[in-house]
């Protein structure tokens, strides 16, 4: 009787034990991914209908509405139309340090209208279109923001998180005007993403630029009756294009140069009076290309000279590399590991080999593997992009994450195509994932916060930094040729 008695009161303090068992423990992170996962239909939604508007520089009205009002129903405070930007905004939640932030693009490119499948079929003939994937971009870095905000709201995180709306990267480069109305001055760190054909922890630079107009002015006439009495734009232009291609056997191999002839006369019949071109300088380093700038607009005016008329150079913007941070992307890096790659089905694997068929690429699929964090190269290749001047600004922390094909064309359709359907859908929510977790890292560890600021003020040293824009106001009034 007495073991049978202390049986049943072992089976009875059991029962109790277990019934005052507290649930798993959920951590932090897992909770930002929860959120994120909970927000899938929402997200998709939103970057569908950013996807389908198809709007351009500074001209991202409905687009940059659908961020605020998705923002707003989450319970941030809005800031609208900061740097003189209509479509710029600040969406904040919480209050003191630390302040982090995220940053989120949504322009699309102009003549890449497509449907969503594996081939080239505009949705809207001559219509933009999201070749490089902002419709993805600014909704997974909201998405990651309201997750920080689910954590700020409940009291597990302290501190302030903001998502800053950046319009018109792909031609004017907006941040540069937020930047000179000094939006960024107090964050602590700046998180950032790029759609892209594989996933990483960004460590890689990029190419410093500067864009140039170049007007020349001359006197018209008849070609053929009396062309003595006429002074060729044309001539000079077609000078100017010889001169820098010329140059180019004197240049370093880590510049670009690049024009884009808009005016070149109008009828064949007349001396034409007056032409423009857009010019493109770009280098690894800013003080590179700064060089070979003063020597094309040198050649500018020794092209003027020749065809004797008259020339203006106007600068319409020019960019910084990315300063890189590796501090923060070490820690990224671990955050992918825990993810794993992304996951696809046959049929996205399809899709993706039907595009790099349709695009002349070896029909490998889609490529999400997580590799070891690269080395960061001293001249890496690539484009440009306004978050390198932000990164001189802020230290600035960066992914990629897979939304399209390995070696698909950037700047393409089959870029458009993917943003649209289930690849660009996955990508968003991955890298609002991976970005979620990092900020959860950054708002509760404040010596990865100094690790990363450190790093931050060695690589910038006593360079003062100074934007490369006009003065006055952004160019909201520009036309489209």
């Amino acid at each position: 009787m007495r073991i049978r008695t202390a049986v049943i009161s072992l089976l009875l303090l059991s029962t109790c034990v277990l019934a005052q068992k507290k649930p798993p423990h959920i951590s932090k992170k897992e909770k930002a991914i929860n959120s994120i996962e909970a927000e899938y239909k929402s997200l998709t939604d939103l970057s569908d209908k950013i996807w389908s508007f198809e709007e351009v520089a500074f001209r991202e009205n409905k687009s940059a509405a659908a961020l605020i009002a998705y923002a707003e129903a989450n319970g941030f405070t809005v800031e609208k139309g900061v740097g003189e930007i209509p479509t710029a905004f600040i969406a904040s939640y919480g209050s003191g340090s630390p302040i982090i932030a995220i940053m989120g693009e949504f322009d699309a490119l102009p003549g890449l209208s497509q449907q969503p499948v594996p081939y080239k079929a505009p949705l809207n003939e001559g219509a933009a279109g999201h070749g490089c994937g902002h419709n993805l971009f600014g909704t997974a870095s909201l998405g990651a923001a309201v997750a920080a905000k689910k954590l700020i709201e409940s009291g597990e995180l302290k501190g302030t998180i903001r998502f800053y709306g950046t319009p018109a990267e792909e031609k004017f480069f907006g941040k540069l005007w937020m930047i000179r109305a000094g939006v960024f001055d107090d964050v602590d760190i700046m998180l950032d993403w790029h759609p892209a054909a594989e996933t990483k922890a960004n460590v890689q630079s990029s190419l410093a630029l500067v864009d140039f107009m170049v007007e020349f002015h001359g006197q018209a006439a008849h070609a053929s009756s009396d062309p003595w009495n006429g002074r060729s734009a044309s001539d000079a232009l077609e000078l100017y294009t010889t001169g820098i291609n010329y140059y180019r056997e004197h240049i370093k191999p880590t510049v670009r140069i690049h024009y884009h002839i808009q005016d070149g006369g109008k009828v064949v019949n007349v001396v034409p009076d007056y032409a423009r071109i857009w010019t493109r300088v770009r280098d690894t380093r800013r003080t590179g290309m700064e060089v070979v700038w003063k020597q094309v607009e040198k050649i500018a005016e020794g092209a003027a000279l020749m065809a004797n008329v008259e020339y203006k150079i106007n600068l319409i913007s020019g960019l910084h590399e990315i300063l890189v941070n590796r501090a923060g992307g070490i820690r990224l890096q671990q955050n992918l590991e825990y993810l794993g790659e992304i996951s696809y089905t046959s049929e996205e694997d399809s899709f993706a080999k039907k595009i790099q068929e349709a695009t002349g690429k070896p029909q490998v699929g889609l490529d999400s593997k997580i590799r070891p964090l690269e080395e960061t190269l001293e001249h890496p290749g690539g484009g440009s992009t306004d978050v390198g001047d932000v990164s001189w600004v802020v230290p600035t922390i960066r992914l990629g994450a897979t939304v399209a094909p390995k070696d698909t064309p950037w700047h393409s359709w089959a870029v458009v195509a993917c943003g649209g359907m289930s690849i660009g859908h996955k990508g968003l929510i991955y890298a609002s994932k991976a970005l979620a977790m990092t900020m959860v890292d950054l708002f509760e560890d404040k010596k990865l916060r100094d690790e990363v600021t450190a790093e931050f003020k060695e690589r910038k040293g006593d360079y003062v930094y100074k934007g490369i824009v006009p003065e006055g106001p952004p160019p909201l009034d520009y036309k489209d040729n």
